[in-house]
């Protein structure tokens, strides 16, 4: 189970990385198209292998939802998006909501 995590974890950064170059990469540079081409391959192989170990549901539940908290925080945090109560508010129900799948998953 805790290779499954393992990953799970790889699988996020690999989407996380692959989804802050998109920007980068729409304006033609080389190295940021290879780094969301790869980034997302490896994210989706990682996934596959996840699958495996962990119930669908679940696996997604948190390979999406974290990181798509991941990528509001670095938005946030790193590229200047602004703040707002809304946002962090959003980014605690996706916390929330994989939390809650995880729990009714267990056995």
């Amino acid at each position: 189970m805790l290779l499954g995590y393992t990953l799970l974890a790889l699988a996020i950064v690999c989407e996380v990385i692959a989804t802050v170059s998109l920007r980068a990469a729409g304006e033609g540079r080389p190295l940021a198209v290879a780094a969301v081409v790869l980034g997302y391959l490896a994210s989706f192989v990682l996934l596959a292998l996840v699958l495996k170990r962990i119930e669908v549901s679940t696996a997604y539940a948190i390979w999406a939802g974290a990181g798509t908290a991941l990528i509001a925080a670095i938005g946030m945090g790193v590229l200047g998006e602004p703040v707002s109560a809304a946002k962090l508010g959003s980014i605690a129900l996706i916390v929330a909501g994989v939390v809650g799948l995880n729990l009714a998953g267990a056995h």
